[in-house]
Order: C-alpha cells, then sequence, then structure tokens
C-alpha cells in the first residue's frame, strides 16, 4: 500500500491478543532478583552499611552496598557520544551511591531467589546516615554551602544566557543566578512569574531489566529508548569495553522519555558479573517509578513581552530557573530547549534577552519527558499571550496572526531556514472549527449574567523542533534483507514505543520497493550486536531521521533488484522499472520476472556464469538539517466558580506535521497528546514533604491522570505542507500534541473568568485559592 495510506499497525495483534513479549515475560526461569535498598533521608552520606541480619534471610545470593561498587562516574542521559566536549553529557552517577541526594537514592541492592526474598532482606539492611538539610528548590540549592556534587560546589549544574540583535545574532554571556523579576537585571523588562510542577510519565509498563553473561558477553535486556547509548552507559558504569557489552531491547510498553535514560542496568549487569553470570533480574514497582527513574522539570519562569500599537511585538525577556533534581541526565539541554523556544515562535523587532538556569536539588533527576521543556515554556508563553491581547483589548487570535513565525524564518540558534511554516493555516482552520468568533461573543454575554457557571474558549499555538541537529549528531542506519519468496526482513535500530514508527517505516519500504506492508517484516526487537545504529526514539525524530536511513535503504534495494534483473536477464537497466513486486519492461509493461524468482535464482545458482548474492541493501542517513513542527489547541470550557472544577465541553487540535504518512496512526497520536496535556493542566503534581523531601503521592491513587472518562469529545486536523528535508516531506508529530493544552485551557479560564492563572496544576484547590484572591468567591 504505502505512504498516506491508514495501514494497520504491523504490532496491532501481537499487542491487542498479549503475545508481543515485553521485559517480564523474558526473564529466564530460574533468575535471580535485585531490590534496591534506598535512602530514608534527601540529603547526606552514608556513614555505615550493616548487612548481617539480611544475610542470613532465605534466599539471599548477594548484598552489594555503596562501599563495593566501581568508582567509575558515568552519565546516565541517553544521548549519542558528543565529540564535542561543550555538548557532552555530564558524568555524576555511580551505580550505588554513598553521597544521598535525594529522598530514595540507590544505596546497596541485595540478590534473592525470589522477589519477595529480596525485599523482605532489603529490608533487614542497616544504615547509618549523616543527615543534611534538603535542598528542595533552586533557590534553596543555588550557592548554598552544602555541595551536592563537587563537580558543581555550587549547586548551579549549568547555564544559558543570551540576548538576540533586532538583526537576528546571537551574544551569549554568564548571569548570575536570580529571583528577582528583573530580567537581566533591566528595568524594561519586569517579569512575571509563573511556575509548573514535577510529574511523571505514568508509562503502563514500569521500568525494568535483566542481565546474564556469556562468555566475555554482558547482555542486558532493557526497556530502554536508546539502545545503543544504553550499552555505552552501562560500559562506562561497570568499566568494561563497550563490545563486552550487548543490549536487547524488546517491546516497550511506553516510555515517553523517562525510558530514555540508564537506570538499572548496570546494577543487573554488575550483580550478575558478581554471580558468575547467572540472571538477574530487576522490576520497578510503581511507587519507585514515580521516583526513581526520571520526572519532568519543574520551571520557575519570569516572562515579560511588550506589542506595540500595532500588536507587533517589540520585546520579549524570560528567565527560567528549573529544578534538575540530584543527578544532571540531560544537564542543561531541555531548560536550554525551553529557553530558546520563546525566542522562535513570534517575530519581534527589539531586545530579547534569556537567561536559564537548572540547579542540582534534593528530588529525583529530570529528564526527558514529552515534550522535552517546551510544555512548561508554553504555559508561560502563550498565557502571557493572551494576557497581553486582553490588556490592549485584541483578540487573542489577530494578534497572533501579526507575529507568528513564517516560512523563511532563520532561527537565530542553529542558523536552519525554515521551508514549511503551516502555523498560519493551523491557527485559521482552528478558528473556523471551533466557531472561536461567535463563542467569543456569546460566552461574553452569557458571563455576564452567570455567577456559578462561566463558559469560555481558548487557544494557544506552538512550535517544536523535529530533531536535535546540530547539538548532537543525527544519523540513523537500516538493513533489508530480500527472501526467496520475494518477501523483505527490514533491520532498524529506531525504537517502537507507542508512536507506531515501525508501522511507519515498514510503509516507507513499501512504498519504494512496492513489497506489500504484510510480505515485509521489519523486527520488532533491538540488538546491538545485529542492529544497526540509531540514536533512538526521542525528539520525535524517528519518521524523520530514521525513515531517512529506511527510504535511502530502500531505494538502494530497488535499484538492486533492477541490476540484479538486468544482467540475468540481459537487458539494459534503463529499460526496467518496477511494479507490485516485480520486474517490468517499461516500454510494454510485461514482467520480466517477479522478485521472488529473481532472488530464488540469485539466492541458489550455482554455475559459472551467475555470481549469487542474497540481495540485501544497507546504509547509513546523516541529516544535515531540522525542521519545525507546528500546531494550535482551541478548547471549549465551562467553569464552576465556587467548586474550582474546569468541564472541559471540547478539544480542537490542528498540526502541521508535513506530510501524513499514516492519517489513522495520526490521529491517534493527537488524542493521546492531548489527553497527557489535560493530566499536566488540571492534575497532575509530584508532591513531596517539604522538610524530608520524602514523595508523598507516588502511586495512581493519590497522582491524578485522566481515566477514558475525563476524556472530553476531541476534534483533530492536519493542515499538510510539504517538508523538503523529510524523507517524504513529512515531520514529527509524537510529542507536539500535548504541548499547547495547558495553556489553552488556561486560556479558556481567563476568558470565562477573567483570572489569569499563573501556577499548574489548575486542580480544584489552586483555582478556588485564585478566584478567592480575584474577590469572586469568598473564603
Amino acid at each position: 500500500m504505502g505512504i498516506k495510506k491508514s495501514v494497520k499497525r504491523v504490532d496491532a495483534v501481537q499487542k491487542a491478543t498479549g503475545s508481543a513479549k515485553y521485559v517480564e515475560d523474558l526473564i529466564p526461569v530460574g533468575a535471580l532478583h535485585a531490590k534496591m535498598v534506598r535512602s530514608t533521608i534527601a540529603n547526606g552520606i552514608v556513614k555505615s552499611i550493616d548487612t548481617t541480619e539480611a544475610y542470613r534471610m532465605p534466599g539471599v545470593e548477594l548484598i552489594l552496598t555503596c562501599f563495593d561498587v566501581p568508582n567509575h562516574l558515568y552519565p546516565t542521559s541517553g544521548h549519542p557520544l558528543s565529540l564535542d566536549p561543550n555538548h557532552s553529557d555530564t558524568k555524576d552517577k555511580l551505580i550505588l551511591e554513598r553521597r544521598v541526594r535525594y529522598y530514595g537514592d540507590d544505596i546497596a541492592v541485595v540478590v534473592a531467589d525470589t522477589p519477595l526474598n529480596a525485599r523482605l532482606a532489603a529490608e533487614k539492611v542497616v544504615v547509618e546516615y549523616e543527615v543534611f538539610e534538603p535542598l528542595l528548590t533552586p533557590e534553596a540549592a543555588v550557592n548554598n554551602p552544602c555541595s551536592l556534587h563537587e563537580i558543581r560546589p555550587n549547586n548551579e549544574l549549568s547555564r544559558l544566557d543570551f540576548e538576540i540583535s533586532p538583526g537576528g545574532d546571537v551574544r551569549f554571556y554568564n548571569a548570575e543566578f536570580s529571583t528577582d523579576p528583573k530580567i537581566a537585571g533591566r528595568d524594561d523588562l519586569i517579569g512575571v512569574h509563573y511556575s509548573v510542577p514535577t510529574m511523571n510519565a505514568c508509562h503502563i509498563e514500569t521500568n525494568g531489566c535483566f542481565a546474564y553473561m556469556e562468555g566475555r558477553k554482558l547482555i542486558v535486556c532493557s526497556c530502554n529508548q536508546v539502545p545503543h547509548t544504553l550499552r555505552r552507559n552501562i560500559a562506562d558504569a561497570i568499566g568494561i569495553p563497550v563490545g563486552n557489552v550487548r543490549v536487547i531491547r524488546p517491546y516497550i510498553g511506553g516510555g515517553f522519555g523517562n525510558k530514555q535514560d540508564t537506570m538499572y542496568e548496570p546494577i543487573v549487569g554488575l550483580c550478575s558479573m558478581k554471580l558468575g553470570g547467572r540472571p538477574v533480574a530487576i522490576t520497578l514497582t510503581r511507587e519507585e517509578t514515580f521516583v526513581n527513574t526520571r520526572v519532568r522539570h519543574a520551571f520557575d519562569m519570569m516572562i515579560k513581552s511588550e506589542a506595540d500599537a500595532d500588536g507587533k511585538m517589540t520585546k520579549r525577556g524570560l528567565r527560567i530557573n528549573s529544578n534538575g533534581g540530584a543527578y544532571a541526565a540531560h544537564t542543561h539541554a531541555v531548560t536550554a530547549y525551553a529557553i530558546t523556544n520563546n525566542f522562535q515562535n513570534y517575530l519581534t523587532s527589539g531586545v530579547q534577552i534569556g537567561e536559564s538556569s537548572t540547579a542540582y536539588t534534593n528530588l529525583p533527576s529530570a529528564a526527558a519527558l514529552r515534550g522535552y521543556g517546551i510544555p512548561q515554556l508554553s504555559f508561560a508563553m502563550e498565557s502571557e499571550m493572551d494576557d497581553i491581547a486582553r490588556e490592549n483589548g485584541w483578540d487573542p487570535v489577530d494578534f497572533r496572526l501579526k507575529n507568528i513565525q513564517t516560512d523563511g524564518f532563520v532561527d537565530p540558534f542553529d542558523k536552519f531556514v525554515v521551508s514549511s511554516c503551516g502555523m498560519h493555516g493551523c491557527i485559521q482552520k482552528g478558528r473556523e472549527v471551533s466557531d472561536w468568533d461567535r463563542k467569543r461573543k456569546a460566552y461574553d454575554e452569557f458571563n455576564k449574567s452567570s455567577d456559578k457557571i462561566k463558559k469560555g474558549i481558548g487557544m494557544a499555538c506552538f512550535s517544536y523542533k523535529t530533531g536535535v541537529w546540530p547539538i548532537q549528531i543525527e544519523n540513523a542506519s537500516c538493513r533489508i534483507m530480500m527472501n526467496e519468496d520475494g518477501t523483505a526482513t527490514v533491520q532498524v535500530g529506531a525504537t517502537e514505543i507507542g508512536q507506531g514508527s515501525d508501522t511507519v517505516l515498514t510503509q516507507m519500504v513499501s512504498e519504494i520497493t512496492t513489497i506489500a506492508e504484510d510480505r515485509l517484516t521489519l523486527v520488532p526487537f533491538c540488538d546491538t550486536d545485529t542492529s544497526p545504529y540509531d540514536s533512538g526514539a526521542y525528539a520525535s525524530r524517528q519518521t524523520y531521521i530514521s525513515g531517512g536511513a529506511v527510504k535511502q535503504t530502500a531505494e538502494l534495494l530497488r535499484n538492486k533488484l533492477l541490476a540484479r534483473a538486468a544482467s540475468v536477464y540481459d537487458l539494459p537497466i534503463e529499460s526496467l522499472t518496477i511494479a507490485d513486486e516485480r520486474i517490468l519492461d517499461k516500454e510494454s509493461g510485461q514482467t520480466v520476472c517477479t522478485f521472488a524468482e529473481l532472488c530464488t535464482f540469485m539466492n541458489f545458482t550455482n554455475d559459472h556464469v551467475t555470481e549469487t548474492e542474497h540481495i540485501i541493501a544497507e546504509s547509513t542517513f546523516t541529516a544535515q538539517s531540522i525542521c519545525f513542527s507546528y500546531g494550535v489547541s482551541f478548547i471549549d470550557i465551562e467553569v464552576d466558580v465556587p467548586l474550582g472544577k474546569v468541564k472541559i465541553n471540547k478539544v480542537y487540535s490542528v498540526h502541521d506535521s508535513g506530510q501524513i504518512l499514516n492519517p489513522a496512526l495520526a490521529h491517534g497520536q493527537l488524542h493521546g497528546g492531548i489527553a497527557m496535556g489535560i493530566g499536566y493542566a488540571l492534575g497532575e503534581q509530584l508532591l513531596f514533604d517539604q522538610k524530608t523531601g520524602k514523595p508523598l503521592n507516588n502511586n495512581l491513587l493519590d497522582y491524578k491522570i485522566p481515566t477514558a472518562m475525563d476524556m472530553p469529545e476531541v476534534e483533530t486536523y492536519f493542515v499538510e505542507t510539504y517538508e523538503p528535508t523529510g524523507p517524504f516531506g513529512n515531520k514529527g508529530l509524537a510529542e507536539p500534541p500535548l504541548i499547547p493544552q495547558a495553556p489553552a485551557i488556561r486560556n479558556a479560564v481567563l476568558h470565562a473568568t477573567g483570572v489569569g492563572i499563573r501556577k499548574l496544576p489548575m486542580n480544584p484547590q489552586n483555582l478556588v485559592h485564585a478566584f478567592i484572591e480575584a474577590g469572586l468567591i469568598e473564603a
């Protein structure tokens, strides 16, 4: 069938019937099980660990403490190796930690014959600490005399500060950490404060892995999004050659970026090596997954923008102070991604200043989570746009249309030129389908006479980069192998985490080779010993970058089939073409041979003339550009003011993701992202005891995510552009759908009530406090 058709997912049957094998399904019979001993303080030093009673427990095979592991600092983030030290990931993690940096830090591990015995033994480990005061916010941590890491004595992990001239030139400088409303100390950039909280991805499959030895090889099976990078991090952590590590990635039950980082793979690997290569497994509970993996960064933002009397942007300023948690993970990359995006969406004629900081604190480590900093930034940026429009009596849609990025925009940071921008079309389409103009007027009239129930409609838009070039290398490889029956096997290192990439990559092969999708087998797992290299699943890059490798390889295969047919049948290659898994004569349209006949002949002919060949194509694609995806959400709501409850009536979501390669999957992505965005807007917040740093709601009872019962009616649309740098004119789609939901809901609340919320989540408690402060209800 090929691209631009709603081909059924290649993994649909396996996942629907339960035959798909995940990490827990593959744990070997007789494997040993590991349980972590976690710190019961947030900040301090382990003085001693007594394992005497733990070793007396039944089934215990091994206990390792923070005093027993290699002293090899390693990075945990899932980025490809950077040869540029300015873009290298921070090495600040040990397999087990003596220096405790958050409540639940890994200080020892117990390995036993069953998970229950491992847990019971872990509870018997006695730990003595030197306790320090927890530093839970950037304000508390930065320049505090209690350093969390020797490499950053003042607890400020990294910064990015810059000024963009009216001509688009960027001047970088080093600012000081500040919470002053004056951005860059300027009296003309006095910011308004916005804050967004720590949250978790809540993927269905909790994190887990297991390891065992085969000869000199340490084999690790993990639900990790970036297997090739994971292999390098494991080798660094344990201190063995990369070639001695083999990573197998089976099916993954969701990741959203949380599974991009190296988590417990080094510890199970080390335990297996200590136990003579026996398999050792660890599977985290839901409670552990909440705080012992990765979370979304909490941001405190000071933002200030101005527009002239004609509604054109003249000035922009933003400061972000980001809570990075206990370990560097993605260092400052998430915060840098956010701070730069504030100066990419809207064209601004005058001064533009950005200052940003990421701090080490005594909270769980923050890293990648769907949207990579842009959902946080978008809440402040798009809220401010509505506030400016309201102050000046402008329609929020018209105000944005005057200022949005357009074709030909030159990104001031990465210097690539925008070749496809559908933002204008997305906004206009959203305005039309949501009935924006009528509803804004009708709801204004309704709200004049209704005290308790208020109606509103709000909107927000975004831009989001596909891929990470030139900060990091963007490449991927693919291998396609023909079988004698004309079918083919496709191998990629790309990681399917639910987004449908395996299906779309198969469609790309079918489009070029004409082999039907049901006659193509895309290997659903990755094995670093045999799978082609790919940087993995992040940055909405896979159909864009990995797709580039698949297209390039499929074209090589197509040309090889034509060349072999021309040789076998003694015909000019230029006279041949391909259709329906056959080689045809271009002029007559007659079949020269089928793929099956050609491959059978090439595989098995044994004479002095034919050079037999098992027909295989393989190539690496390296990108030299990236692009923006765009979109907008219009959201129709009702607010019960006394209860502080928001009811979402309808979401209208419109996106420019270039050419849509599988419409059904694309619309599904929008629905999933909208659900996640609604959760971020209205309920999700990971809470911690402010005195101890202990997590308070790290479970799915107390941490509120939307269920099917909470989902409103949703309409999804695409404004298709053609992106010349994409393999088939396509751009990224996986992360963008959640980005505009929170500010769109906030702006709808502003329209309904006149109250501009500046803090997430907009749950009843926070809304009631805001409405009391605004005088809408009495305390």
